[in-house]
């Protein structure tokens, strides 16, 4: 094998979904250039940083592959170029991470792959090697099966995002003044089905502060009304004295930036959302808001470290339109399904992890000088082989709490 392409589309979170596939292929072909087909913000995430990946290439707006939701930058690239592209780099093994296969197997096949694995649904054109795409199976283990017919087996089950100095210089800047144990809050997610309303995250907000913690409501620039709601709402009901304990990003942190401030805090509160996928990457604890249906696909695996909430709502409260699961449809009203997760319980796992470091350690993170960039790729990978690479996963994740993987 002596280059690899895996079609991963989607936002950051679901790059964090197959970080342990990347690994495990990284650790079987130490030798191989390891190409991402994603998109710029996947990009954008790796660059600089160390990990499994040479080089990522964004895709093409395609149907089922790569849609850009409203509001985010549609990266310019023309499909038929970006095959042809692909095709003249000569792929010895496609690896399709991104779906069902519907849309996604065809796509991978047009970029001329000598070998090709991944997921199928019955009406999908089969590659060289499928599983049956289900619905209800986690992300991460359904990509560690599709790169095992590739012969991959697993070296990690948890993402791992290394935070780089960089990283951390821009957070520092951003937290300047802010009192610890910091509690970080995105209220946002792409479906406003998932969004726990502003007023409980506030509440959580104003909760923990009093108490002595600083806080950051961060969220991307389409997310700027929810961001600065929720911090209006929490500083509403905070002493004159400690409402500049409230901070609020509405879209005004890089990538970097962002990383940076997930790893400096002691807890993130999040709905399932990218944001809350990338803190638990780099290593911080989470306590997170889900529909059921999505606790199986979606939440992290472990819990002592990482509690979820969740609703077993999963129907329109005006029109009765199930909105839950493999069989859901969107209906035209905007609610949030995960209304009635109760604020109580929500706060207190978060103050347990707030008052508990050693429940909420923070794993060991990598520098920028742990990595060594390749000519041209705009991503990074360890300067060792791959088989180093992956130990260096196995250390990063081996001071979690016993059983965090199991």
């Amino acid at each position: 094998m002596g280059r690899i392409g895996v079609l991963r589309g989607g936002g950051i979170g679901d790059l964090m979904f197959v970080m342990p596939a990347l690994a495990a292929l990284r650790a079987a072909y130490p030798e191989a250039e390891l190409v991402l087909l994603g998109t710029g913000a996947h990009r954008a995430l790796l660059a600089g940083r160390p990990g499994p990946v040479d080089r990522c290439l964004p895709l093409p707006r395609a149907h089922g592959v790569h849609e850009p939701t409203p509001g985010q930058p549609d990266d310019g690239v023309d499909q038929g170029e970006f095959l042809a592209s692909v095709s003249a780099i000569r792929l010895d093994l496609g690896v399709q991470l991104h779906g069902g296969g519907r849309w996604s197997n065809p796509f991978l096949l047009r970029t001329g792959a000598r070998h090709t694995v991944g997921p199928a649904t019955p009406d999908a054109e089969p590659l060289e090697r499928t599983i049956p795409y289900r619905y209800y199976q986690h992300e991460v283990l359904r990509h560690l099966e599709v790169v095992g017919l590739a012969g991959a087996p697993p070296v990690a089950v948890d993402p791992a995002l290394p935070v780089t100095d960089d990283d951390r210089g821009r957070a520092a800047a951003a937290l300047s003044g802010l009192a610890e144990p910091l509690l970080v809050v995105h209220p946002g997610a792409t479906d406003p089905r998932r969004r726990w309303p502003p007023p409980l995250f506030a509440e959580v907000v104003q909760r923990v502060v009093r108490e002595g913690a600083g806080a950051v409501v961060l969220g991307s620039s389409n997310e700027d009304e929810l961001v600065r709601a929720t911090a209006r709402l929490a500083r509403d009901q905070l002493p004159v004295g400690l409402r500049d304990q409230v901070r609020e990003f509405p879209g005004t942190l890089d990538l970097s930036g962002m990383v940076g401030v997930l790893a400096a805090a002691r807890v993130v509160l999040a709905n399932d959302s990218g944001p809350r996928h990338v803190a638990q990457a780099v290593g911080t604890a989470t306590v997170g808001i889900f529909q059921a249906c999505n606790v199986i696909n979606a939440a992290a695996l472990g819990r002592a470290r990482h509690p979820v909430h969740f609703t077993w709502f999963t129907r329109c409260p005006r029109c009765g339109v199930l909105g839950a699961g493999p069989e859901g449809a969107r209906c035209v009203h905007e609610y949030s399904m995960v209304a009635d997760v109760p604020v109580g319980e929500v706060l207190a796992d978060v103050r347990e992890l707030l008052r508990n470091p050693a429940g909420a350690a923070r794993n060991g993170a990598g520098s920028a000088a742990e990595g060594q960039d390749r000519a041209g790729t705009g991503c990074q990978r360890h300067s060792s082989s791959g088989a180093s690479w992956a130990a260096t996963v196995g250390a990063h994740r081996s001071s979690s709490p016993a059983g965090e993987n199991a």
